[in-house]
């Protein structure tokens, strides 16, 4: 079956429906129409932009241009990390820990998927690596996201009892056990929820493109299923590291408290 090729009428059509949400969030007084319309152009032009980047990226196939796409993505997703917290780590340390978890998890799992599971060659093709990292890359960045917001959070509005647990003689470690154990769990809520929605309440957006353009189900399904695999580890373990990183970031070399080190809640 031959994929149907949507026109800019198709796609008009599919807008006309956000244009009526629109019209109806005016007459309720809802205040959202300039937020949802200008998100929406923005979409409309960040994924016109990068079809564009795309095409002329795997029509070269070329190992650098693929590093830097991966670069751009990785940067970017450090700075949407720091925009999801209400109290995030002051200065650069706050990206540091977005960035070096991400990099540390995501793109070793993607990598071994490139590399061991799928085996493309070469291993960098960009129709591969580029959507795979990507959807790694996108629920990564939410779950850490959501586990340092958690941990920033509960941090400022549980200072008191973490520093009378440092009085009483407890290490960091101890002191922010269950502080670290409730940022994991954050973290890794959204994976959870996919992982049992899929297939019974939704169909994973992977699946159902590869569906549309003609792949049979049962290949499709094998390959959400990796690909949920993959997320859920990358994000597990993402949210480990910077869950971490972070708690060690709220204490100084003599074990005291320092939320100076946080922003002020915005």
């Amino acid at each position: 079956m031959d994929l149907y090729s949507l026109t800019p009428f198709d796609l008009m059509l599919a807008a006309s429906l956000v244009v009526a949400l629109g019209v109806v969030q005016i007459i309720l007084g809802l205040g959202l129409f300039r937020t949802l319309a200008f998100n929406s152009v923005r979409m409309v032009l960040q994924l016109l932009l990068v079809g564009v980047i795309l095409k002329a990226v795997f029509d070269a196939a070329s190992l650098p241009w693929v590093m830097l796409i991966v670069m751009v993505m990785l940067g970017l997703a450090g700075y949407e990390v720091i925009a999801r917290q209400k109290r995030p780590i002051r200065g650069w340390h706050g990206y540091g820990i977005g960035l070096a978890a991400m990099s540390a998890t995501a793109l070793i799992v993607a990598m071994l998927a490139l590399t061991m599971v799928i085996d493309v060659d070469p291993w960098y093709a960009p129709q591969y690596s580029i959507p795979l990292l990507g959807m790694i890359l996108g629920n990564t960045m939410t779950g850490i996201g959501l586990a340092l917001n958690n941990l920033t959070q509960t941090a400022w509005q549980s200072r008191g009892e973490l520093e009378a647990r440092l009085i009483l003689g407890h290490s960091v470690r101890d002191a922010t056990a269950e502080l670290r154990s409730d940022s994991m769990r954050a973290g890794l809520i959204p994976t959870l929820n996919m992982l049992a929605a899929a297939g019974v309440i939704s169909l994973p957006g992977m699946m159902t493109g590869q569906i549309l353009a003609g792949t049979p189900p049962i290949e499709a399904v094998k390959y959400q299923i990796l690909i949920i695999f993959l997320i859920t580890a990358a994000t597990g373990f993402g949210s480990l590291v910077a869950v971490q990183l972070g708690a060690r970031r709220l204490f100084d070399d003599r074990d005291r408290l320092r939320l100076d080190r946080l922003r002020s809640g915005r």
